[in-house]
């Protein structure tokens, strides 16, 4: 099998594949892909395991180095399988068979339309939700992470509302992310305006459907203030998606953390939160903003005078936010990561508490509430994690004073971990994203005599459903700004 469907290995001892057909036949076939230096390693040592250290396998080098482990990382990985050494349940993951299609070509909202609903699939992949599910003593919510920049959004949607109809009392908090190359911009107008029109209706469709939404994903990770001391390669998914991993890892482990009782106390951890507590407390108070905004950042040592870096040094992750607006009713859930007070040496909880109060005391505009949640451990760098981490970075993630002159950037051999900080924020400063949407929907799609009016009947989409995800999109403005002249399609 490949992404254009089945492929018949034609031979002249083997019947044809239907006896009646009287034309000619072609022959497709796609060459296997070898295994990189890594995975090779995890299947020698797999094969030791099993049969014993006198195990001999031709195809696989006697001995494979580090180094060259991490030279081949570098530059052989094409796919997430190859850098991923989980073991995966059966049930875990779901092939979508049968598209005569590639990626390249499975690139808006209309081409994963019909996806979900045709055959079995449907049930399929809600039948491996469900084996987990009923795994569980006790569900705190799903976390959703959607590559929403073509088909697969729509297939998302038909699979979160079978989520909803299903699982009502699970909370699902959705993270919607694309890479970088998803960003740029065509010499094709027509293309720039299904793209305009696919973000728009992405957006609005998959919202109704997640009690918060966190779009992910900057045009370019490598040209921003989070790389400071790193070395990102847009052009490779692998380190982009390395830095977004690790923040959506420490944004998840209030989740993992044990549930104390209210006069316990922890030495390696606090503030545990369940899913439904970080959506209530992001989009509960005064107003119902169900987006929020993704800040992270390698943390700086907080011991003095770093404390003060700390909220400046998160950089947004969200693509289209604006740090210029002010807002007072912001909300703010931050999460610490294995912090250090200086060179090596960790911080405990209370000195990060601490630092964390003083930051804010000394901001110039504080959230309305913030929570913290903190744990002593830092973020682990793996042996597949990419070199992206420039010479200043020390073995434990400290920022060296003298480092020494390297041509090459540092990886998991010389950097063991790093302390990280991520914060999930509700504010105003997503306004930018969320209008821009907006206006691309109305003047693409709704107006009369829109350009994209024959590509939006194309997806399957008629007059009134335009408006309601207009009406959709135009709430989520008014939430955030009431006195705004957007005003309701409807009207």
């Amino acid at each position: 099998m490949s992404s254009h469907g089945t492929l018949y290995n034609q031979t002249p001892e083997s019947p044809s594949p239907v006896a009646t057909w009287k034309g000619s036949v072609s022959t497709q076939r796609s060459e296997s892909y070898k295994r990189n230096l890594f995975l090779q390693s995890l299947y020698k040592e797999e094969q030791k395991q099993k049969i014993g250290k006198d195990n001999r396998n031709a195809d696989l080098p006697d001995d494979i180095g580090d180094k060259d482990i991490v030279e081949s990382l570098e530059n052989d990985v094409q796919f997430w399988t190859d850098f991923s050494k989980a073991h995966y349940h059966p049930q875990s993951l779901y092939e979508i068979n049968g598209l005569w299609m590639d990626v390249e070509g499975f690139d808006n909202y209309g081409m994963g339309k019909d996806v979900f609903s045709e055959s079995f699939r449907g049930e399929e992949m809600t039948e491996r939700l469900r084996f987990f599910i009923e795994e569980c003593d006790h569900v705190q919510g799903i976390q959703c992470v959607v590559d929403d920049s073509g088909g697969f959004s729509s297939v998302a949607v038909d699979f979160l509302q079978n989520i909803a109809d299903e699982f009502t009392n699970a909370p699902v908090l959705l993270y919607t992310v694309r890479d970088p190359g998803s960003s740029m911009s065509s010499r094709s107008r027509k293309r720039n305006i299904s793209r305009d029109l696919h973000d728009a209706v992405s957006f609005a469709k998959l919202s109704p459907f997640c009690k918060l939404i966190v779009p992910v994903g900057l045009p370019s990770l490598g040209g921003s203030k989070f790389s400071t001391n790193l070395h990102v390669n847009d052009k490779k998914p692998f380190h982009s998606s390395s830095i977004y991993a690790a923040a959506l890892h420490t944004l998840s482990l209030p989740f993992r953390m044990d549930m104390l009782a209210p006069t316990a106390t922890s030495g390696s951890s606090l503030g545990a939160l369940d899913i439904n507590s970080i959506a209530q407390m992001l989009s509960g108070h005064l107003r119902q903003n169900m987006v929020a905004i993704l800040d992270a950042t390698p943390a700086p040592a907080i011991g003095e005078p770093a404390q003060e870096q700390l909220l400046s040094k998160l950089q947004s992750l969200t693509p289209e936010t604006s740090e210029k607006m002010e807002d007072v009713h912001s909300v703010e859930t931050l999460v610490i990561h294995g912090a250090l007070k200086s060179g090596e040496q960790r911080a405990s909880l209370s000195e990060v508490q601490h630092a964390i109060s003083a930051a804010y005391e000394q901001a110039s505009l504080r959230p309305r509430f913030c929570h913290l949640s903190a744990v002593t451990c830092p973020l682990p760098i793996p042996l597949p994690f990419p070199s992206i981490f420039s010479e200043n970075v020390g073995r434990c993630g400290q920022l060296l004073s003298n480092p020494n002159p390297t041509s090459s950037s540092k990886g998991p051999l010389d950097v063991h971990s790093i302390p990280m900080a991520a914060r999930l924020r509700s504010s105003s400063a997503v306004l930018p994203f969320l209008s821009s949407r907006l206006e691309n929907l109305r003047k693409f799609g709704i107006q009369y005599g829109a350009i994209g009016g024959e590509l939006m009947n194309s997806w399957g989409f008629g007059k009134e459903e335009l408006e309601d995800m207009g009406e959709t999109l135009s709430n989520m403005v008014r939430t955030l700004d009431p006195y705004s002249d957007v005003t309701s399609d409807s009207d």
